[in-house]
């Protein structure tokens, strides 16, 4: 079992940044591979980061080169850097821990604005 709670959610004029993490308490954290969705009103969640429990990243097209994701498995957690925020990138983001054995664990979801 694992504990997601996100935290660093907020409004941002465009252009700004912020920084996203994902405390995780349960066991085995580091087996886990570790992701950030984005939900927007009226659209479906989609997948915007991910790092393997090896270290490997994945990126969305659209935040490639303005968002970066790492994972300190000594303190159970995870982070999205997020720079040159646009509009369009308002949602509310969700850490997701991943793993076959384990199965999937959300945290409850932070909200993010990016707005003059």
């Amino acid at each position: 079992q694992v504990q997601l709670v996100e935290s660093g959610g907020g409004l941002v004029q465009p252009g700004g940044s912020l920084r996203l993490s994902c405390a995780a308490s349960g066991s085995f954290f580091s087996i886990y591979a570790m992701n950030w969705y984005r939900q927007a009103p009226g659209k479906q969640r989609e997948l915007v980061a991910a790092i393997s429990h090896g270290g490997t990243t994945n990126y969305a097209d659209s935040v490639k080169g303005r968002f970066t994701i790492f994972r300190d498995n000594a303190k159970n957690t995870v982070s999205l850097q997020m720079n040159s925020l646009k509009p369009e990138d308002t949602a509310v983001y969700y850490c997701n821990a991943h793993s076959l054995a384990k199965g999937d664990y959300w945290g409850q979801g932070t909200q993010v604005t990016v707005s003059s």
